[in-house]
C-alpha cells in the first residue's frame, strides 16, 4: 500500500519520505522490496542514496552496498559514514579504513564526528596504530570536541593498542562521560595490567560517575584476573546483583571461572560451574582446561577436555588444548590421536598470523604462507636471523664455561 502510494505520487512524495520507507523496508529484512523501491523513485538525492546504503549494510550485504556507494553522484559526509560504518559493523575493518583514506582525498568533504569513531573503532581492531594516530591528530587539529562517542572510541582505540597514557588523558579532558564511557576506560586498564587502577577507577564511578552497567562489570571482573584479587572478585560478583539488580550473564560468570582456574582453585572452578543457574560454554570449559593444564590436573583436563571436542566438534582451539595436555604428560599417542580425530571430523587448523603497518598499510602474515611476491626474499632474511641467533647462543655457551 505504502509502496504504490510512493510510486503513484513519484516527485510529490518528497525524497524523505522515500528515505524512511527505505529504511523501514530494509530494517525488517525486505531489502530486495527497498531495491525496488529505491529504483523506481524518479527523484534520489544523497539522501536516498544513503539509506539504500545503510540498508545493504544493515542486512550483511557490504558487497552490494559498496558497488551503490560507488554510484553516488555526489557523496558527503554521512555516505561516507554509512559506508565505513557498515564495513565496520560487518567486520570488514581495512575495507572500512579504505574509504575513510578515499575520503581524505575529497577536497569539498570532511568527515565527521561518528564517521572517525567508525574508522577508529577499525583501527582499534587490525591495529593500525599510524592512523588512529593520524585521526586524533586531525581531531585536534580541527577543534573536535571530545564527545560521548568520539571519545570513547579514541580511549577504546588507544587502550586496544597498549598505550593507556593517551587513553587517560582523553578521558580526563572530556566534559562529559555516560557508562559506556567508563566502561571503556575499565576495560582498558584492566586488559593492560593496570588491575589497581581500573578498580580505583570503578570505586570513583561509583562515587561521582553514572550506574554502572553490565559491561562495567564484566571490566572490573576482568581487571581481577590476578590471584591476589579473588577476594574482590567474590564481592563485586555479589555486588552486582545486590547493589544494582544486574543478573549476571553467561559473560560474568566466564570471568569468574577465568579467575578461579588460573588462580589454581581447581575444585572451587568445577564447584562453581555445577552451581551455575545458566548452562556453561565452551569458553566457560575451555577456562577449566586451561587451568587444568596450568596447574597439573591433569585427570580433570583430560576429561574436561574429551568432553569439549565433543561439544564443540568443529572448534580448533578444544583439540589443540587436549593435545597440550597429553604431551604434558608425555602421551604421545593421545597427542596422535587427538590430531587424527581432528583430521578425521575437518577441522580446519587457524593457522597464528601476526601483522605489521608500514605507510598506513596493514600487512598480514600468516605462517607458512608464501603466497607474497616477495616471500622469498622475507624467509631469506629470516634463515639470516635465525643462524645469527644460534651463532650467538653458541657463542655464549663458550663465554660461560
Amino acid at each position: 500500500m505504502v509502496h504504490a502510494q510512493i510510486i503513484k505520487l513519484g516527485t510529490l512524495s518528497d525524497v524523505y519520505v522515500v528515505s524512511s520507507v527505505l529504511s523501514v523496508y530494509s530494517k525488517c529484512g525486505a531489502i530486495r522490496v527497498a531495491r525496488q523501491v529505491f529504483d523506481e523513485s524518479s527523484n534520489k538525492n544523497v539522501v536516498c542514496w544513503t539509506s539504500i546504503v545503510t540498508g545493504y549494510c544493515s542486512n550483511g550485504l557490504v558487497i552490494e552496498a559498496r558497488e551503490l556507494f560507488d554510484a553516488i553522484p555526489e557523496k558527503n559526509d554521512v555516505s561516507y559514514s554509512a559506508m565505513v560504518s557498515g564495513y565496520v559493523r560487518n567486520g570488514c575493518y581495512n575495507d572500512g579504513i579504505e574509504v575513510f583514506r578515499e575520503l581524505k582525498n575529497c577536497a569539498n568533504v570532511k568527515p565527521n564526528g561518528s564517521l572517525l569513531a567508525s574508522v577508529l573503532n577499525a583501527c582499534a581492531a587490525v591495529g593500525a596504530f599510524e592512523e588512529g594516530k593520524w585521526i586524533h591528530s586531525y581531531v585536534d587539529e580541527n577543534g573536535f570536541e571530545y564527545e560521548l562517542e568520539l571519545g570513547t572510541a579514541l580511549i577504546d582505540f588507544y587502550a586496544k593498542c597498549g598505550w593507556m597514557h593517551p587513553a587517560e588523558k582523553i578521558f580526563d579532558s572530556m566534559p562529559s562521560k555516560d557508562v559506556t564511557t567508563w566502561s571503556a576506560m575499565i576495560m582498558g586498564l584492566a586488559i593492560n595490567g593496570k588491575n589497581k587502577m581500573a578498580l580505583e577507577l570503578f570505586a570513583k564511578m561509583e562515587k561521582v560517575g553514572p550506574k554502572p552497567n553490565a559491561v562495567t562489570f564484566v571490566g572490573v571482573l576482568t581487571a581481577c584476573n590476578h590471584k591476589y584479587l579473588l577476594s574482590e572478585a567474590w564481592w563485586l560478583f555479589g555486588h552486582m546483583s545486590k547493589t544494582y539488580g544486574i543478573t549476571p550473564s553467561i559473560e560474568h560468570y566466564g570471568c569468574m571461572v577465568d579467575i578461579l582456574a588460573r588462580g589454581g582453585k581447581i575444585s572451587e572452578t568445577l564447584s562453581f560451574i555445577n552451581s551455575m543457574p545458566i548452562a556453561p560454554d565452551g569458553a566457560i570449559w575451555g577456562s577449566l582446561l586451561n587451568g587444568c593444564l596450568m596447574h597439573g590436573h591433569i585427570e580433570l583436563g583430560q576429561k574436561v577436555g574429551k568432553y569439549l571436542i565433543e561439544v564443540e566438534p568443529h572448534h580448533s582451539g578444544r583439540y589443540i588444548l587436549l593435545a597440550n595436555m597429553y604431551a604434558s604428560m608425555g602421551r604421545w599417542e593421545g597427542v596422535s590421536e587427538t590430531r587424527k580425530l581432528m583430521k578425521d571430523r575437518g577441522v580446519p587448523v587457524i593457522s597464528a598470523w601476526s601483522f605489521i603497518e608500514i605507510d598506513r598499510n596493514i600487512h598480514k602474515f600468516v605462517v607458512d604462507d608464501k603466497s607474497r611476491s616477495y616471500s622469498r626474499e622475507i624467509y631469506e632474511i629470516l634463515s639470516h636471523l635465525g643462524n645469527e641467533l644460534n651463532d650467538f647462543s653458541i657463542a655464549k655457551d663458550v663465554l660461560l664455561v
